[in-house]
């Protein structure tokens, strides 16, 4: 986190308190012969000045996404000037078809870039799979906590967990069914920083299930939240600690849930996307 910048935290609603304009008497006037007052005088000097701020606020509005460093200032007390989705138009990271991006900057864009990117892969369905879970884990844990991740993820990811969601006792999917675990980081929030450290909060929309037409375990769609400590070390933003609790989490909408043959053949079909904020 630029770790020498301030912290950026998730942005608010700001106030909606409407404002009422009244309007000068007489504009209308059909008669044209009558004086306007003093008073009425200052009311319309009121709503020139008015309009005049308002055309200002929407121009800045209009201009707020234009690229650059303005674009992703942070105001005081940490909070963007800007809606917290607005994207800061910087390339997150040099990355190659099916490898975990790696390689991020070393600030607070570089640091949420890099919680959202390894969120997808802890939440990914290579993590089943005890060759590919190492694999991940070498990847994006800081190296003196490898270990601890691999000894706390291995006691996880037992033979009877897998059965329980319809994979083999190995991690393997059964012939003729189609396993779905995907992570869809929806934003990311800086709750602390410093110059090689961060905390990053990752909101998250899952899948997982199977998709089958006999599957007793359907794609089911999550809601949850990823809080990831961050050190910076070789030259790279790696994961210290990780944690994950439930939520926020939207009402259902009346979606018709789709065919297992549906289910399957998008899974096949979409690819994912790398990760920036």
């Amino acid at each position: 986190m630029s770790l020498g910048d301030d912290q950026e935290g998730s942005g608010g609603y700001g106030g909606t308190g409407q404002t009422r304009t009244r309007y000068p008497e007489g504009g209308s006037d059909v008669y044209g012969g009558a004086r306007r007052s003093g008073r009425s005088s200052s009311r319309s000097l009121v709503t020139v000045v008015g309009v005049i701020v308002l055309l200002i606020a929407a121009i800045a509005f209009a201009n707020r996404g234009g690229g650059g460093a303005s674009s992703s200032a942070e105001g005081a007390g940490g909070q963007p000037d800007v809606a917290s989705t607005a994207p800061s138009g910087t390339k997150p990271v040099q990355s190659t078809p099916g490898v975990i991006p790696t390689g991020y900057t070393h600030d607070v864009q570089g640091a949420q870039s890099a919680a959202a990117n390894y969120a997808v892969a802890l939440g990914s369905a290579d993590m089943f799979n005890k060759a590919k879970r190492d694999a991940t884990l070498q990847t994006i844990i800081a190296p003196t906590h490898v270990a601890d991740f691999t000894s706390t993820l291995d006691k996880a990811y037992t033979p009877a967990f897998s059965k329980s969601i319809g994979l083999n006792d190995d991690g393997s999917t059964p012939v003729g069914y189609t396993f779905v675990s995907r992570t869809s980081p929806v934003g990311t929030k800086v709750t602390q920083s410093s110059q090689n450290s961060a905390t990053v909060d990752v909101w998250c929309s899952g899948l997982l299930g199977m998709a089958g037409e006999k599957s007793t375990n359907p794609v089911t769609n999550s809601w949850f939240t990823i809080t990831m400590q961050l050190e910076w070390t070789a030259d790279d933003w790696k994961v210290v600690t990780q944690s994950q609790k439930e939520g926020p989490a939207p009402v259902p909408g009346d979606d018709t849930a789709s065919s297992a043959d549906e289910m399957a053949k998008a899974v096949a079909e979409y690819g994912g996307f790398t990760y920036a904020r």
